[in-house]
């Protein structure tokens, strides 16, 4: 697996926000990419369910 350097993706992420940008803009981006790449670490690992099967466990109809 590749290691990502954080220095280097928070610069990239900096990089492509507007130069008007607040801190909520730069925090919701980092929030949003450390979201993200969560989701990527669980599926890789096979931490994931189906639609149908959260539905089931949650006694919701399909």
């Amino acid at each position: 697996m590749k290691t990502v350097n954080v220095k280097e993706e928070a610069r990239r992420l900096i990089d492509k926000l507007p130069e008007n940008c607040t801190w909520d803009d730069l925090i919701y981006a980092i929030y949003i990419r450390q979201g993200v790449e969560a989701g990527l670490a669980d599926v890789k690992a096979g931490r994931i369910r189906t639609v149908e099967e959260v539905q089931r466990k949650l006694g919701l109809s399909t």
